[in-house]
């Protein structure tokens, strides 16, 4: 179009055409977009650290660090200096190619030491070794708890020798540090010692110490129960004790009262002496035929009662008789012997069929009727039971659906304190008591406000997780809409303007001929010609000037533009000063955008 030749066409053209303060916005804007672009590439991009290694030593951290630059593989710390991380993706093959330095080497060593056995060692220094490679084994074995954060073992193993009657056994002491807010039971503690224990020859666990941190002995010896101190176990089988009666209590009236309607407390004072008692009883004298005999001796003499001695008492009567003759002859067949008196009354007696005189004795010995008993007390046996139980108030609803707590009646109260004593046991004899009481329970403190959005932790994290990607969002919406978009709207081509309000037509007179064209009204001229975006005149048409009249033009394009013209030479017949300001206004727009 002739109208708009004068209107660059290409895009170098249209920024030339921008002032100054229009390319610098555009060129900032331009530049802040490719930096937001950047530190969101760079920030999408970024390494997710893990952790390397953990818990080092400063001579182990050092050589790893050493190591890792040498590697050039990134590396930081974690706050506190706890740890080194590195790139997720190179963790594994950091820590490939670290081990295969021999990093970490660590402050344990086990058995390797024994490896490195040099020629020419005392039998002095393989003991030792021996000792640091079991004491190592054993700390990576402890370390290998779930709780246990770092560990130390120290052995005592002293010389046997064969030439000492008593050998001294060894023994073995363990200091252990635990991660935050870990502990250890009993029976992990139990475990540790028995593991000690088992892996040194001829060590008892009782031999074991294992010691926390803090200095507190952690394992307990035998000992302890003789001198009379609490031992853990029993105290833990209290607790159990008590708990099981307040779970019976709890199982038998929730469903009557409710579940959070019945609150039951029990004490159980349990006897852990250890008693031994001893008894002889011996009953009364039985009959012989109910006793048992345990010996029998009988004792029976017979014969003729010994001669009683006769004659004058006195010397003479007691002086030997002098020998008489022979009694029995030298030559020829000896005469029988005399009995002496006892035989020959005996003899006699026995030949008149009397019964010789003799003495009979018999001792009988009976077992004496003895019982001895002994009787060892159990251990934990429930000397006394007492349990507390409160029951709530019951709701009661009137006519209008209004709950009041009414409380229970007599009668339901002492069903339900006979029920509490059947289901702990209750025995008068022992000195058990039962106390169940019926009051209302207060109602719950205001419930806490649940925190508001805004202050919630998980909020916190999304938030600073967010937080670069957001603002950068920001910042490159700003820079697009602030900066780049008004000078995008500056480079782009103008719009051709809508047509004015066409006024009614009127037969203008122009040079060669009359024109049937729409004039604008009064005053249209000038402004057809004066306005925001003025527009140059156009040429006329070729061929109107001087040659036939014409009819109508062929487009309404140019039938417009030379009515606007036609006006314009109106105008400026009819007030040439008005028209001299308007060339004056084009020629200082011109100057400005140059």
């Amino acid at each position: 179009m002739p109208g708009n030749a004068l209107v660059p066409a290409g895009l170098a053209s249209r920024f030339a055409a921008l002032d100054r303060s229009q390319r610098l916005k555009l060129a900032l804007g331009a530049v802040l977009l490719a930096a937001v672009a950047i530190a969101a590439l760079v920030m999408g991009r970024s390494a997710d650290w893990r952790v390397l290694f953990s818990n080092l030593s400063d001579k182990d951290g050092g050589a790893i660090v050493a190591q890792l630059a040498q590697m050039n593989v990134p590396y930081k710390y974690t706050e506190g200096g706890g740890a080194i991380m590195v790139p997720a993706d190179k963790v594994h093959d950091v820590r490939l190619r670290l081990a295969s330095q021999g990093l970490p080497k660590g402050s344990v060593a086990g058995f390797e030491l024994t490896d490195a056995n040099r020629f020419g060692m005392t039998q002095f220094q393989e003991k030792l070794s021996f000792q640091r490679g079991l004491e190592g084994e054993l700390t990576r074995s402890i370390q290998a708890l779930a709780a246990v954060q770092s560990a130390r073992v120290h052995l005592a193993l002293p010389n046997q020798n064969g030439f000492f009657r008593e050998q001294q056994k060894p023994s073995a002491s363990v200091l252990l540090t635990l991660h935050p807010g870990r502990t250890l039971d009993r029976a992990q503690i139990a475990g540790i010692v028995h593991l000690v224990a088992s892996s040194v020859p001829e060590l008892s666990p009782a031999a074991v110490s294992v010691v926390d941190d803090s200095g507190k002995l952690l394992s307990s010896t035998g000992d302890a129960n003789a001198n009379g101190s609490v031992d853990a176990q029993q105290l833990a089988y209290v607790q159990q004790l008590e708990q099981l009666y307040t779970r019976r209590i709890l199982d038998m009236l929730e469903p009557v009262v409710g579940k959070q309607n019945v609150k039951a407390q029990v004490t159980a004072d349990v006897d852990f002496s250890q008693t031994e008692a001893t008894s002889e009883e011996h009953r009364p004298n039985l009959s012989q035929d109910a006793s048992a005999v345990r010996s029998q001796q009988t004792i029976e003499t017979v014969g003729a009662t010994p001669a009683q001695p006769s004659g004058v008492p006195g010397a003479a009567s007691n002086q030997p008789q002098p020998p008489g003759a022979p009694a029995a002859p030298i030559n020829g067949q000896a005469a029988p012997l005399a009995p002496n008196g006892a035989q020959a009354q005996a003899q006699a007696q026995a030949q008149a069929g009397q019964r010789p005189p003799g003495k009979r004795e018999s001792i009988t010995n009976y077992e004496v009727d003895k019982t001895v008993r002994t009787v060892r007390g159990a251990v934990g046996t429930v000397k006394r039971l007492s349990a507390a139980v409160v029951v709530n108030y019951q709701g009661v609803a009137d006519a209008q659906g209004k709950v009041t707590p009414t409380a229970l009646p007599a009668a339901q109260l002492e069903q339900m304190t006979a029920l509490v004593r059947e289901s702990i046991g209750f025995s008068k004899e022992r000195g058990d008591s039962v106390n169940l009481m019926n009051a209302a329970f207060m109602a719950d403190g205001a419930v806490a406000p649940e925190l508001p959005l805004w202050k919630r932790p998980e909020l916190y994290e999304l938030a600073r997780s967010l937080a670069w990607p957001a603002a950068l969002a920001v910042l490159g919406l700003a820079v697009l809409f602030g900066l780049v978009r008004p000078a995008l709207k500056a480079l782009a081509p103008p719009k051709p303007e809508a047509a004015k309000d066409k006024a009614p037509q009127e037969p203008l007179a122009l040079e060669g001929g009359p024109v049937t064209a729409a004039l604008p009204g009064p005053g249209g001229a000038l402004d057809a010609v004066v306005g925001d975006d003025p527009e140059r005149p156009a040429l006329e048409a070729p061929g109107i000037e001087g040659g036939p009249e014409p009819t109508a033009l062929p487009r309404p394009e140019l039938l417009l533009e030379q009515a606007q013209l036609e006006g314009a030479r109106v105008m400026a017949r009819q007030n040439p000063a008005a028209v001299a300001n308007i060339v004056r206004g084009w020629i200082n727009a011109d100057t400005e955008k140059a």
